[in-house]
């Protein structure tokens, strides 16, 4: 993933906490890919509603969960809630866990009062590689945090995986998030923390404790400190020369042969360990499709852009 920082925008003022108890219902939007733990955010909230005695009402599509595919939810909670979707223009809370998709849904959040935190990482999808030749431009958005904060009220683009990766998970992600989200909400630390460590796994209540809690603190740092104007999210490459490199984790894999099988350049296979191996580094394209459909997360692409790698594309 490319070096980017965390961004708040539109934020000088304490956010204001949505309050179920009023006539309406609260409206929070979570979005993502497969694999990103949409789902997992979304069930936290609707829990922690229920818990508070809201009538809640929860919709979503995961049918495309298998790595790469959208994934979103919706989640309505309030003292009395009829329909389970949110309408555009409607969402009081727009979280966003890969930046493309946290686009695509920015029409659905209340313009004049929605908050929109988003996770800057980018997956770049395989159909954004149109073209196979090495060093070819990706099809992905190019928006800036800055052209973002033009159409919300209040915005938070946060390097959320990045931080799970420096506690040593990468999945714990979303729950910096729901960190984040925690401080829009109405709800008291105690049940955030106590419905948080209900849904993971027990082995990594330390780390998702931990996640949940940065999260908190990066929104509030973000207040006391507001990021300048020039502050922006950097591009995802487009014409730069870089050579693919797989990351391949060995006690990872499963031996399913997904990749091996739908690799379009047919460069990976299984060794005598039955794990997957790249046997053709120089037919990788840096597609991606391998990464994204591991559903063991065994598999990492790198597009390395040094000039060693830039000569050797050449």
């Amino acid at each position: 993933m490319n070096e980017q920082s965390n961004i708040a925008v539109n934020a000088d003022s304490e956010p204001v906490a949505f309050n179920a108890a009023l006539a309406e219902p609260t409206n929070v939007l979570i979005v993502g890919v497969g694999g990103q733990g949409v789902i997992m955010v979304s069930k936290v909230l609707a829990s922690l509603a229920q818990a508070h005695g809201y009538e809640v009402k929860q919709s979503e599509v995961h049918g495309m969960a298998k790595r790469g595919g959208t994934v979103f939810s919706h989640v309505r909670f309030g003292p009395r809630v009829w329909s389970p979707t949110i309408a555009k223009g409607e969402a009081d809370v727009l979280i966003a866990l890969e930046w493309a998709e946290g686009l695509r849904w920015l029409p659905h959040l209340k313009r004049d009062t929605g908050v929109f935190i988003c996770d800057t990482k980018r997956i770049v999808p395989p159909f954004a590689c149109l073209s196979r030749r090495l060093g070819a431009p990706m099809r992905y958005s190019t928006e800036t945090a800055e052209q973002v904060a033009a159409y919300v009220s209040e915005a938070y683009a946060i390097d959320a995986t990045k931080m799970a990766e420096e506690l040593g998970n990468e999945r714990a992600a979303n729950v910096v998030l729901l960190g984040a989200l925690s401080t829009v909400l109405e709800f008291a630390l105690p049940e955030w923390e106590k419905t948080v460590t209900a849904f993971v796994p027990k082995k990594t209540i330390a780390v998702n404790s931990a996640a949940f809690e940065l999260g908190r603190n990066w929104i509030a740092d973000a207040k006391s400190e507001p990021a300048t104007a020039d502050a922006a999210l950097p591009s995802v490459p487009t014409h730069t020369p870089y050579r693919p490199r797989l990351e391949i984790t060995d006690a990872w894999c499963k031996s399913c042969e997904i990749c091996v099988k739908l690799c379009p350049e047919r460069c990976l296979k299984l060794n005598a360990d039955r794990v997957v191996e790249l046997v053709a580094p120089e037919k990788c394209t840096g597609c991606r499709l391998c990464e994204w459909l591991c559903p063991d997360f065994a598999i990492r692409v790198h597009l390395d852009t040094e000039a060693p790698a830039m000569e050797a594309a050449q």
